[in-house]
């Protein structure tokens, strides 16, 4: 669950919103993307609940616990709210559920989908001119998310020195498990001339790393009519923004890893190599339950290539345990997939059955205590794999975004490390943050590393 932290400046009146963020990077990028339209508007963020006019709640429902954590936020602000506040669900849970969320929550005054966020401030002046005995539901079902609106709603969202930027929304996707084509719609994709602009925006306020998000990165640019649409977008990039440092992509998707965005990442500075490429399982039985690609072949030569030309080439994926079907010899077939890649990071959720999606005639047939046991056997498995690779940089250097300091420590993250879902390093010192500053790896962790700095400690 992320408050969200955004620089407002001083109003006059009672315009003060509180927006809650749950859920994924994609969901904080919109989430941002509406504080700033309310700021635009006069308003300003606070994170005490209490003292704001306008709660706001960017749902998530992908999965279960994500939905259940929405209604619990939801009914949390519900319950201690006052005369004259106005609290709105958003998100990708209302988008699909909003009906069934405003008769769960009593108290809620609008209801807002994923399609239309940007018309957050009309939504926010229609409920605070006039009376809503009833829920308020801005619910389109066809709208456009992106391109037009762009100006109006800049889809990033900055956090110190790093940025994630959505490149496009939506996904056409088949896989059998997610909801999220019947949340989010199609693919569509920003033109590339938007996000260089907004790429120099954030250069220009000092943001160092810029993370391209999406629900299919390597989806970018289809409906644009561009081939190799990703590889494009970050020549254009590095070409245009050569003083952005950092270009980091996330959310690539099997078999459209292509040899020429291979190349770009290999042949660029800026590209780092770190690829997010969710894999969802190893088997291709379960993969074809899944509607995913079944190529397993494919992975190993793709994978095999990427490292002989990506030069410390990091790979983060996450896997799905008790699919359902998801036999001992399949799931077996998984562990000797992790044991054999041996990849830096591996995020593994258990099956949640999603009502809509193509996987609901499969039921949810695996016992809990088989994907909890599953699931434990894996990471735990994948523990010591992120430990041993961790160990090998030790006496290495490589270079650190600092994030942070506590006492005499700071805190930051490699190439290696994504915001908030991969490691950390700890360097001994105060250095400045903000500042990309090279180390020399002292220690490992399971998921994390220790590091001196290279050059003289800056003093704070």
């Amino acid at each position: 669950m992320t408050k969200l932290k955004v620089a407002s400046k001083n109003t006059a009146g009672n315009n003060t919103f509180h927006l809650v963020s749950l859920g994924c990077a994609k969901n904080t990028v919109d989430s941002d993307s509406m504080a700033q339209l309310l700021i635009r508007d006069g308003y300003s963020a606070t994170e005490d609940p209490s003292k704001a006019q306008v709660l706001i709640v960017n749902t998530c429902g992908f999965i279960g616990p994500a939905k259940q954590e929405s209604l619990d936020v939801l009914q949390e602000l519900a319950d201690a709210k006052q005369s004259g506040q106005v609290l709105i669900a958003a998100g990708c849970l209302t988008q699909r559920y909003g009906v069934e969320v405003a008769d769960k929550v009593k108290g809620i005054d609008g209801i807002l989908g994923t399609r239309r966020w940007m018309d957050i401030v009309q939504v926010v002046r229609e409920l605070r001119k006039t009376p809503h005995p009833e829920p308020l539901y801005h619910l389109p079902i066809v709208a456009k998310t992106v391109g037009t609106d762009e100006h109006e709603a800049m889809r990033v969202s900055v956090a110190g020195a790093s940025a994630y930027i959505k490149v496009a929304d939506g996904c056409r996707r088949p896989c059998a498990f997610c909801a999220i084509p019947l949340i989010k719609g199609t693919a569509v994709s920003r033109p590339v001339n938007l996000i260089v602009e907004e790429a120099k925006r954030l250069r220009d306020k000092g943001v160092r790393e810029l993370i391209l998000i999406a629900q299919d990165t390597t989806d970018y640019g289809h409906d644009l009519g561009l081939k190799d649409g990703l590889a494009v977008l970050l020549e254009e990039l590095t070409t245009s923004v050569p003083d952005m440092d950092w270009l980091r992509i996330m959310y690539a998707y099997p078999g459209y890893v292509t040899d020429r965005l291979i190349d770009v990442m290999a042949s660029s500075k800026q590209v780092l190599p770190y690829l997010d490429m969710p894999l969802q399982h190893a088997h291709p039985k379960t993969l074809y339950r899944m509607k995913r690609p079944s190529n397993i072949e494919w992975v190993h030569k793709t994978l095999s290539k990427m490292r002989s030309k990506i030069d410390n080439l990091a790979i983060r994926t996450t896997f799905i345990v008790g699919y359902p079907g998801e036999t001992e010899e399949e799931y077996q077939a998984l562990v000797d997939f992790v044991q054999e890649i041996r990849f830096d990071r591996v995020g593994t959720f258990q099956f949640s059955f999603e009502p809509g999606t193509t996987s609901e005639p499969l039921g949810d047939p695996v016992p809990a205590e088989v994907k909890q046991a599953r699931f434990e056997r894996l990471m735990e498995l994948q523990q010591g794999i992120s430990m041993q690779v961790n160990q090998s940089y030790v006496g290495k250097t490589m270079d650190v975004l600092i994030e942070g300091v506590d006492k005499n420590i700071s805190i930051g993250r490699s190439y290696r490390d994504a915001p908030e879902i991969d490691g950390l390093v700890f360097v001994e010192g105060k250095l400045k943050v903000g500042e990309i500053v090279p180390v020399r790896v002292t220690g490992a962790m399971a998921y994390d590393l220790t590091a001196s700095p290279m050059n003289t400690v800056i003093k704070l």
